[in-house]
């Protein structure tokens, strides 16, 4: 169990440890990608990145500070000449780590671990990931405003010709109603029967009756 075991001590001393990763922290400054197995690339990465954070402060104590680590006079002018321009706007991560695999001896895994900046074939895939994922939001101009606007008004218009027309036909259609029902009650009173009084209802009602 790894009960407390923050730092992976690589089966060396100290001494021995801080040498190793100090040269090989060299190696990656000058060379931009190293080949080495899994475990000493993982320990390199975080003795290496606060130092190439150090770049973004460019001083003399910043470079003393570096070169106390690497002891290597040409690392450090590649790491605050050329490395610290690529990694300016970038806010941390400067390492990648690529597995490329177990070695045939031990079978230990072994990787790839290099500068992100410098890898143009990573960066131009992100590029083109990021230009097909983004949606750009194009400013209207006026040309564009109007040839939207055209077919906006067309529609309008042809909507309230619609319920003109529609109006006409409803008009039309109610005056051709009250005109049959107005038929069809002059023909009922054609039809109807006069109907027959009776003879007494017909005689008034002072007059007697003749015996």
């Amino acid at each position: 169990m790894r009960h407390n075991k923050k730092i992976n001590h690589l089966g060396r001393t100290s001494s021995h440890r801080g040498a190793m990763l100090s040269n090989m922290a060299s190696s990656l400054i000058k060379h931009k990608r190293i080949f080495t197995t899994t475990a000493k690339a993982k320990a390199l990465r975080k003795f290496v990145e606060p130092l190439i954070n150090r770049t973004k402060d460019d001083t003399v104590h910043s470079r003393r500070v570096v070169f106390s680590e690497l002891q290597d006079k040409v690392a450090v002018k590649e790491l605050f000449s050329v490395v610290s321009e690529k990694v300016a706007t970038r806010p941390g991560g400067y390492t990648r780590i690529l597995k490329t695999g177990n070695r045939l001896g031990d079978n230990a895994a072994m990787c790839f671990i290099e500068l992100v900046d410098f890898n143009e074939n990573m960066l131009k895939e992100t590029k083109k990931a990021t230009t097909k994922t983004r949606r750009s939001r194009k400013k209207t101009t006026t040309a564009d405003a109007e040839t939207v606007a055209a077919p906006v008004a067309e529609k309008k218009k042809t909507k309230a010709k619609e319920k003109a027309e529609d109006a006409v036909v409803v008009e039309n259609v109610e005056k051709a109603a009250e005109k049959t029902v107005a038929e069809v009650q002059d023909v009922q009173e054609e039809v109807q029967p006069e109907v027959p009084q009776d003879d007494a209802a017909e005689q008034p009602a002072d007059e007697e009756p003749k015996a």
